[in-house]
C-alpha cells in the first residue's frame, strides 16, 4: 500500500508543481473528501466500483499538489513574490544555506522574514560580490539589505543548463545581487539546529587544516566525510566523474549505507541482551543522525540518513517482502516534508540505485553464488554495482550525456576500502577535535586518499572507454527504464510473455529514434546565439551544423551541447561573413570595420564586435526591419543602440538581455 501512495503523492507533486493550484482551495478539497472516504470505507460492498481507492487516490493526489504548493509559497498570502517587486525594498533576510562561491560571487540562499516592514515568506538567491574585507556569512546569520528583487535569468543559448529552472524547482524564483557593505547584520538571531550544524562543521574543518594534509587530499578528505566540496580542483572533479566515480565525492546515500552497515556490524552484541535488538535500531538511527549533524545537515545528507533510518527499522523487521514498502514509506516520508526534492538530481538517483540494488542485486546472486570466498565476495561487489548501475543509467544518460564504462574497475578498487576509508575518517575527525590526533594517522590516512586519487585518476585517463555526447530525450528515459525493467524479468523468467514484454520494449525505444532522426533530417534552423566577446551564429540543416564565428577559439560549450541535442554528425566552422540570404531574406552583419551596406530595407541587421559609427543615420539610411546586437559589444554601447531603435520604433533584440535569437525565413 506505500508504494501506491507513494506513487499517488508523486503524481500530485508533478500536477501541483506546474498547474500551481493554490494550496487552500487544495486543501479545502482534502476537508470535504475525507469524511466522504470514512462514509464510504463503511458503505463499500466486496463487489462493484472501488469508491474507497478511488477517493484515497483522489485525496493523497490532492496532498501531493498541497505540500508542492506550501513548498513554495506561492500560493500564500504572504509569499513575497506578490509585493510589488518593481520597486526596491528594505528586505529583511536570513541565510539558510550556503551555496559554492565562484570569482565573481557569494552565493546564498535566503529566507524573507519581511520586506518593508511586512511580513512575508519565501526564498530568494543573494549574490554578493566578493570582498576581502569582509567576512562571508554563515548559515542563521540575519541582516537587512536595501535592494531591488531581479528574476533568475533564463538560459541565454539553446540547450545551456537551465539555472533558472533548477532554482524555481527549489522554490526560488527571484534573487538579489547586491555587496557586503551594503548589508547590515543583525547581532541578535535566533539560531535553528542547521546553523549549529554548520558551524560544528566548520570547526572540524579548521582543526583538519592544521594539520598536514595535501590540498587535494584535504579537499576530497572534506567531501568524502563532510559533504563540502567547495574547495576540489576542476581536474580532480572531472577525474571522478570521467572515471565513474563521482558519487564518492558527495555524502550521499553511498557513504551513509556504508556507515549503516558498519554500525550494524559493530552493535551486534547488542543483540543477546533483553529487547536488544530494539535498543540496537534506536541506536544506529540516533548514530547516522549524529553523523548527518557533523556533516552540516545538508540537504543531500539530511536525504540520506532519512532514507537508511528506514533501511534500518527495514532490518530490524528482517522480512526481505517489506524491503520495497520501506523504501516506498521513506521516500513518502520526504516527499510530504521536502516536495521539491522530488525534482533533484540526486534524490532520483539515490532512490533509483536503492531500488534497483534491493531488486536486481538477490537476482544476480541467485544466478550465480561461488563457492569460493574471495571470488564470491568479488562477485558481491560487482552485483552491487551492477545493479546500482543499471537503476541510474537511464537518469545519468538523460543529464549528463556519458557512460564511463569502466565504472565496475573504479567502484570494484575504490568501495571495498571506502568503509575502512569512512570509518578511519571519522575516527581523524573525532581524535583531532580531542586534540588527540597522531602524525602516524594523519600520513596514513592522506597517503590513502592520494592512493585513491590517483587509482581514479588513472581510470578516468582511459578516455577510449567514456562513451560521450550521448543524445538522450526524456522519452527515452521512460522507454530506457521499461526496457531495463523487462530486461531483468526476461532474465528472471524466460518465458515468452517476459520476452514479448522485452521486444515490445526495444521496438519502441528503436522506433522513437528512427523518429527523432527522421524529425532532425527535416529541420533547417538559423539561430544567433550569445557569447560574450564572440559573435556565433548555428545554422543547422538536417543532422549538420555549420558555425559561423569570428572567433572559432572562444566557443565554450555552446555548439557541442546543441551538437549533442539536436544529433548532430557533422559539424564545419566558417568565419562570419557581412552579408547573407536566407531564403527570401537578407541579413546584413556590421562588425568593427562599421563598412555600411549599400543594400537598402534589410530584414536583419546585425551590429558585432562594438562599431563605432551613428546608429541613426545608418537606420535612417538602409530602414532594416530588426536590429540585432550579440555578445560582442560593449554593454553601454548596446544600451545606447536599444534606445535609439526604441525612438525609431524599430524592434531590436539584445542577445545579453533576450537570449538567442531565431531566424525566421
Amino acid at each position: 500500500m506505500s508504494i501506491k501512495l507513494t506513487v499517488w503523492v508523486i503524481l500530485g507533486i508533478i500536477i501541483g508543481y506546474y498547474a500551481e493550484l493554490a494550496p487552500l482551495l487544495l486543501l479545502m478539497v482534502m476537508v470535504v473528501l475525507l469524511p466522504i472516504l470514512f462514509w464510504a470505507s463503511k458503505k463499500q460492498s466486496r463487489s462493484g466500483f472501488p469508491y474507497v481507492e478511488s477517493l484515497t487516490a483522489t485525496i493523497t493526489i490532492t496532498l501531493g499538489a498541497f505540500v508542492v504548493g506550501m513548498s513554495t509559497n506561492k500560493g500564500m498570502p504572504d509569499y513575497y513574490g506578490q509585493l510589488d517587486v518593481q520597486q526596491p525594498m528594505v528586505w529583511h533576510l536570513k541565510v539558510g544555506e550556503t551555496l559554492k562561491p565562484n570569482a565573481y560571487s557569494h552565493r546564498y540562499v535566503a529566507k524573507v522574514i519581511s520586506a518593508d516592514k511586512r511580513r512575508a515568506s519565501g526564498k530568494l538567491l543573494l549574490s554578493l560580490t566578493p570582498d576581502s574585507l569582509s567576512k562571508s556569512l554563515e548559515v542563521d546569520d540575519e541582516f537587512v539589505v536595501y535592494a531591488l528583487l531581479e528574476g533568475i535569468r533564463s538560459p541565454l543559448n539553446p540547450y545551456q543548463f537551465d539555472y533558472q529552472s533548477y532554482l524555481q524547482k527549489q522554490g526560488i524564483h527571484y534573487q538579489i545581487r547586491t555587496n557586503y557593505p551594503s548589508i547590515i547584520k543583525k547581532e541578535k538571531v535566533s539560531n535553528s539546529l542547521f546553523g549549529h550544524a554548520s558551524r560544528f562543521r566548520e570547526r572540524i574543518i579548521s582543526k583538519l587544516k592544521e594539520r598536514d594534509f595535501g590540498k587535494d587530499e584535504m579537499a576530497v578528505i572534506k567531501a568524502l566525510l563532510l559533504g563540502k566540496r567547495d574547495d576540489i580542483s576542476q581536474d580532480t572533479y572531472n577525474n571522478y566523474k570521467n572515471a565513474g566515480a563521482v558519487h564518492i565525492l558527495a555524502v550521499s546515500g553511498l557513504h551513509v549505507g556504508i556507515i549503516l552497515f558498519l554500525l550494524e556490524l559493530l552493535l551486534i552484541p547488542l543483540e543477546r541482551l533483553p529487547k536488544g535488538k530494539t535498543l540496537k535500531l534506536v541506536l544506529v538511527v540516533l548514530l547516522l543522525w549524529a553523523y548527518a549533524f557533523v556533516a552540516g545537515l545538508s540537504p543531500s545528507i539530511v536525504r540520506a540518513v532519512t532514507m537508511f533510518s528506514f533501511v534500518a527499522y527495514a532490518l530490524y523487521l528482517n522480512r526481505p517482502t517489506s524491503s520495497f514498502n520501506i523504501i516506498a514509506l521513506s521516500m513518502l516520508f520526504i516527499l510530504l516534508i521536502k516536495p521539491l526534492f522530488l525534482f533533484q538530481v540526486g534524490f532520483q538517483m539515490s532512490y533509483a540505485a536503492v531500488f534497483a540494488i534491493v531488486w536486481i542485486y538477490p537476482k544476480l546472486q541467485r544466478f550465480w553464488f561461488p563457492e569460493n570466498f574471495l571470488l564470491r565476495k568479488t562477485w558481491q561487489l560487482l552485483s552491487v554495482s551492477v545493479a546500482a548501475q543499471l537503476g541510474v543509467l537511464p537518469i545519468s544518460l538523460f543529464y549528463f550525456h556519458q557512460f564511463p564504462a569502466l565504472f565496475f574497475i573504479s567502484n570494484l578498487l575504490i568501495i571495498p576500502f571506502l568503509g575502512l576509508i569512512l570509518g578511519v575518517g571519522i575516527l581523524v575527525i573525532v581524535l583531532a577535535q580531542l586534540e588527540a590526533l597522531p602524525s602516524f594517522l594523519v600520513d596514513g590516512f592522506n597517503g590513502v586518499i592520494h592512493i585513491m586519487n590517483a587509482i581514479v585518476g588513472w581510470v578516468a585517463q582511459q578516455e577510449g572507454f567514456i562513451i560521450k555526447d550521448i543524445p538522450f530525450d526524456s522519452v527515452q528515459l521512460l522507454l530506457g527504464y521499461a526496457i531495463i525493467f523487462a530486461l531483468v524479468t526476461f532474465l528472471s523468467q524466460p518465458i515468452k510473455q517476459t520476452a514479448l514484454l522485452l521486444f515490445a520494449g526495444i521496438v519502441l525505444f528503436q522506433s522513437w529514434s528512427i523518429w527523432s532522426q527522421f524529425q532532425m533530417q527535416q529541420k533547417e534552423t538559423l539561430i544567433l546565439a550569445h557569447r560574450s566577446r564572440n559573435s556565433v551564429i548555428l545554422h543547422q540543416l538536417g543532422d549538420s551544423l555549420s558555425i559561423l564565428t569570428s572567433n572559432p577559439s572562444n566557443m565554450g560549450n555552446l555548439a557541442n551541447d546543441y551538437a549533442v541535442a539536436e544529433r548532430i554528425r557533422t559539424v564545419d566552422t566558417a568565419i562570419l561573413k557581412n552579408s547573407y540570404i536566407l531564403g527570401e531574406k537578407r541579413l546584413v552583419v556590421v562588425d568593427s570595420m562599421a563598412l555600411f551596406p549599400l543594400e537598402k530595407r534589410p530584414d536583419y541587421l546585425l551590429l558585432t564586435e562594438s562599431p563605432r559609427f551613428h546608429l541613426e543615420r545608418l537606420l535612417d539610411s538602409i530602414q532594416p526591419k530588426t536590429v540585432l546586437a550579440d555578445g560582442s559589444n560593449y554593454p553601454s554601447l548596446v544600451a545606447k543602440w536599444k534606445a535609439t531603435c526604441s525612438e525609431k520604433e524599430i524592434p531590436f533584440h539584445y542577445t545579453g538581455e533576450k537570449g538567442f535569437y531565431v531566424f525566421k525565413f
